[in-house]
């Protein structure tokens, strides 16, 4: 199991639960026993600026930072931000797992980048041979379970090999406590488990 290698990259606008996301990954990958690092950057969160974070999982991870156009998937919780991720850091053939939401981030609010459309990420997709998973928004009782809906999803199509249902479970149990985590529990079961 620790012959596994996966460099994922996170990506998304600051509000939207990165660092929660992240933390649940490093913390279930820990819970399967594999190496794994991570890091956050914040970014300019508090101004709707792009925000990333770095997670490797593996032997190979000597350092917690993904090389420019070397990740093995991006998770992106905004669709403008899904395309700047993967121009910047995803692999030809690797995966793209985004939350399709328009979050207008800060260089569209300023009217230097145009909003897109989820038909010219697909066919970014297509030219560089990338697995894409683009994940329709779900009716939340609280928008800030969109890192969750996604994370749910990303268990559901099995994207990261060797972490079980259990080890995430096990991982929002550490971070998240009372209603906070009963709820964000009940979305996870939900949607990972749905057909």
């Amino acid at each position: 199991m620790s012959a596994m290698k996966i460099d994922i990259y996170i990506i998304g606008v600051g509000g939207q639960g990165i660092g929660l996301l992240s933390e649940v990954l490093l913390r279930a990958a820990d819970y399967a026993g594999l190496p794994v690092r991570g890091t956050y950057t914040h970014g300019l969160a508090q101004r709707g600026g792009t925000v990333s974070s770095c997670i490797r999982i593996g032997s190979h991870a000597h350092s917690s930072l993904i090389q420019p156009g070397c990740g093995d998937m991006v998770i992106a919780l905004e669709r403008n931000e899904a395309l700047r991720g993967m121009n910047s850091h995803l692999r030809n053939c690797g995966t793209l797992v985004y939350y399709d939401i328009e979050f207008q981030p800060l260089l569209v609010r300023l009217g230097k980048e145009p909003l897109l459309k989820p038909e010219e990420i697909s066919a970014e997709c297509l030219r560089r041979s990338i697995l894409e998973y683009r994940i329709a928004p779900t009716k939340l009782s609280n928008p800030k379970m969109q890192n969750i809906a996604l994370l749910a999803n990303i268990v559901k199509y099995n994207c990261i090999p060797n972490i079980s249902l259990s080890h995430f479970e096990h991982a929002l149990e550490d971070l998240l406590e009372g209603n906070r985590l009963k709820d964000n529990l009940s979305l996870f079961h939900l949607l990972s488990t749905s057909k």
